[in-house]
Formats: structure tokens, C-alpha cells, sequence
């Protein structure tokens, strides 16, 4: 809805959008605030914001192959101190993932039999 409004608040106005959408005008001031000046962003996105980098640049380091769990082992070598489920959520938020193994075993078994 923030998003919605960000195109459209120079057509319409924010308030009368936040009426129809039945949303507080102060909520979205608030969103407004916050991308003009990170540091009114709670710790947690900061943060995030910080590990995003450092998880794409480890990923991206090892050929694209590394899962959530090396790349936790990876930071954690570097002295990035952060949660296993850190890297999870955050690699899931870019759209990263390992790469899985193809299952060539289970087609060598199916040869077998």
C-alpha cells in the first residue's frame, strides 16, 4: 500500500488515498521519513540492510553455490558475527539459495533395477 501510495500521492494527495484505503496518513509518514533517513529505521533493518552485502558478496565469491549454511560459516570465519537463521531469512528475502544436489544417484538406481 506504501508503494501505492508513493506513485500516486502527487495525483492524488496522501490523506484522500488513506482514507479510501482506510490507513492512518501518519503510518505513511512515517514509511516516508524512514526512506529519506535510514537512521529512523529500526536496528533490525539496518542490520539487515549491512549482512545483505556481505551475504551477496560471500555468495557470489564461491561461484553461487554456497547455501545459507556456508555462507554462516563463512561470515562467522570473517568475524561477521550473525545467526544461522539470519542468513536463512536474508538469503531467502535476495533470492539466493545453494546449489542442490541432482539426484544422480537415485537415476543410477533406477538403472540397477
Amino acid at each position: 500500500m506504501k508503494r501505492f501510495i508513493d506513485l500516486n500521492r502527487h495525483t492524488f494527495g496522501v490523506e484522500p488515498i488513506c482514507q479510501v484505503l482506510q490507513m492512518a496518513p501518519s503510518c505513511y509518514w512515517r514509511h516516508a521519513a524512514r526512506q529519506g533517513c535510514p537512521a529512523l529505521r529500526r536496528q533490525r533493518a539496518q542490520r539487515d540492510e549491512f549482512l545483505s552485502a556481505d551475504i551477496q558478496r560471500v555468495w557470489h565469491a564461491n561461484w553461487q553455490v554456497y547455501g545459507a549454511d556456508k555462507v554462516w560459516l563463512e561470515l562467522n570465519r570473517e568475524g561477521v558475527r550473525v545467526a544461522r537463521c539470519t542468513v536463512e531469512r536474508l538469503m531467502r528475502r535476495l533470492g539466493l539459495q545453494g546449489v542442490r544436489p541432482t539426484g544422480r544417484w537415485t537415476d543410477y538406481q533406477q538403472c540397477l533395477d
